[in-house]
């Protein structure tokens, strides 16, 4: 009855230390019960030792469920011990050592009963601590996964990983082998997983998506490789190492797989979220370009924006757009200086045996294995072949000096950029081409009268002065007759490419009419004008073929005269006349007032 209420009293006492306590650690739990056992057993020492604790200390486990009752006998020694096994369902959990000195106070067979209630304590305080520490996982489990969601960092999950381990498992160390380059996380213990590496349990563990375990008895070290796996594959490896041989509870293992399964979910749902905001950017992109590039530019506007735009986004250094032509190859105004160097067009034409052999963009991450393109000044480079009008074709060349600069996602990024791209560019060709068709002859390809009456117009409103010629071909009509009118339209050309030859950009040559033709020479001087024009005279003498001659009139203008291009245009050809009647294959300048001058080449 004694050892019943002895009973009694101390499973109450251990009711109300789980109920009055905060701290239910395995130590504090172990601490009060040694202490409340001592107190209400009377015993000089009661020491509670569990099952790892033994085994770490190399001590037998007590196999039977009974009690051990042992007389330490000697000169003075009155000390009795009894050992009270505890158990589970099925096997030994630990002991409970008591030291007295005699007599015991209970009869042995109350330390039988008190086995059983101690054991069954300890079971429900074990389930206890194990459903606290598996809340406890899950709570850490649901705060890092909260933060996996709010960073969508690779940087951010892999630190936040790291930590949790070093937290929960502070006897261990960590190694996360990832199958991404994360050169700029050297702070974190990552490393590549190589798949030429000898670690096989590693690459089993990526292969087969289970978990490997490896052991060496000789170096004292365990390991542990769980894979980091997502809804779409395996994104990794994460070793676990433990220096000293010691092993994780299977619940262990299960929580840091569950883990591993969330650290690879996040690193998709980031790899996702990375893809998303390209592919976003990339459209943002494409749509800007096509916005701005239907606003009707210029051939060099849209060269000039698309360079810039490339730069930009690619990182580009060098960016150029060419036109590959019978003649050779144009650099559109607007590519980068590089290319618009002289010595560049071998390459380029290079690049065009390449590029049309199999009508397929190119993609070169080290130009330097190209002989015939070493010398180049880049390494890295991407050309996306263009269609231009009349069957033409064209490229567009983007480089950077450093090797296997550009990735395939921006090589594909750029062929839908020129892709949409390539309509403006056609379009501005076009338009740029009719109007040169609609302000030039067609014969000729000088510039037409209408042109040049406008041009005159606002140079007379501009300038200060100004000369203008009106060149007429000796004899035409004998030409034609003698040699044909096909002919005719030869020396026609050969006398508007003459002129073309021998005067400025900023210069305008025009057919007036027949074989009439037209030079305005803004902010140019009479004397000057005149010598230009005998020059020109001189040219056309010798180097037609069949040989002609030109008779010139000159008029010349400035802001002390009040002067209309339509005076402007009868002085001259009235000029013209006077040098036709005076013998022809000369120039005949007319004054502003009745003052003349014949200039006999």
């Amino acid at each position: 009855m004694e050892s019943n209420n002895k009973m009694l009293e101390i499973k109450s006492r251990i009711f109300d230390f789980f109920l009055s306590s905060s701290d239910l650690t395995q130590t504090t739990f172990l601490t009060q019960l040694q202490l409340l056992l001592k107190e209400e057993l009377q015993a000089e020492q009661a020491i509670v030792t569990l099952k790892g604790e033994l085994l770490s200390q190399n001590q037998s486990i007590i196999c039977e469920q009974a009690i051990s009752y042992t007389i330490h006998s000697g000169e003075g020694s009155d000390v009795e011990n009894v050992i009270i096994p505890l158990f589970d369902e099925e096997h030994a959990i630990g002991k409970i050592d008591l030291h007295f000195h005699s007599p015991v106070p209970l009869p042995l067979d109350s330390f039988n009963q008190m086995s059983k209630e101690l054991s069954i304590i300890f079971q429900h305080y074990n389930e206890y601590i194990h459903k606290r520490n598996e809340e406890k996982q899950y709570q850490e489990l649901y705060t890092i996964t909260s933060k996996f969601h709010s960073a969508m960092k690779v940087e951010g999950i892999l630190s936040e990983v790291i930590k949790l381990l070093q937290r929960m498992y502070e006897d261990f160390s960590y190694l996360l082998l990832l199958t991404s380059d994360n050169d700029d996380l050297k702070h974190l213990p990552i490393k590549k997983l190589d798949f030429e590496d000898n670690n096989i349990c590693a690459m089993n563990a990526y292969v087969t998506g289970e978990v490997q375990y490896e052991n060496s008895i000789k170096d004292r070290r365990a390991n542990i490789y769980i894979p980091i796996k997502g809804g779409q594959g395996v994104y990794g490896v994460m070793q676990i190492i433990s220096l000293d041989a010691a092993t994780l509870p299977e619940s262990e293992i299960k929580f840091i797989k569950l883990l591993a399964d969330e650290t690879g979910a996040a690193l998709e749902n980031t790899q996702l979220y990375e893809q998303s905001k390209q592919v976003i950017s990339d459209l943002q992109l494409i749509n800007e370009t096509s916005h701005q590039l239907n606003t009707n530019l210029r051939l060099t506007e849209v060269t000039s924006f698309m360079v810039k735009k490339i730069l930009q986004s690619f990182h580009a250094k060098e960016v150029a757009f060419v036109f590959y032509q019978e003649t050779g190859t144009e650099i559109l105004p607007g590519s980068t200086k590089f290319f618009q160097q002289h010595d560049i067009e071998e390459y380029l034409l290079h690049m065009k045996e390449f590029l049309y052999s199999d009508e397929e963009p190119l993609f070169i991450g080290d130009l330097r294995v190209h002989k015939r393109l070493s010398d180049l000044p880049f390494c890295s480079c991407m050309v996306i072949p263009m269609l231009i009008p009349n069957g033409g074709r064209g490229a567009c060349v983007v480089t950077h000096p450093l090797p296997y600069f550009f990735s395939f996602e921006q090589f594909k990024l750029l062929q839908s950029l020129i892709h949409h791209s390539t309509l403006a560019f056609n379009n501005s060709m076009l338009r740029e081409e009719l109007e040169k068709y609609v302000i030039t002859d067609y014969l000729t390809k000088l510039y037409s009268r209408k042109y040049l009456d406008d041009k005159i117009e606002k140079s007379m409103k501009n300038d200060s002065f100004g000369t203008f010629i009106l060149l007429d071909i000796d004899d035409f009509k004998i030409v034609n007759d003698t040699f044909g009118h096909q002919v005719g339209d030869k020396i026609l050309i050969q006398v508007a490419d003459i002129i073309k030859g021998n005067i400025r950009e900023t210069d305008i040559g025009a057919r007036w009419g027949g074989e009439e033709l037209a030079i305005y020479l803004p902010k140019v001087d009479l004397k000057l004008g005149e010598s230009i024009v005998l020059r020109i005279i001189e040219k056309i003498r010798g180097q037609t073929n069949p040989g002609v001659t030109v008779s010139c009139g000159i008029s010349f203008w400035n802001k002390n005269t009040q002067d209309s291009p339509r005076d402007l245009f009868h002085r001259a050809d009235y000029a013209l006349y006077k040098a036709k009647d005076q013998g022809k294959d000369q120039l005949f300048i007319e004054g502003f007032s009745e003052t003349s001058k014949k200039v006999k080449s």
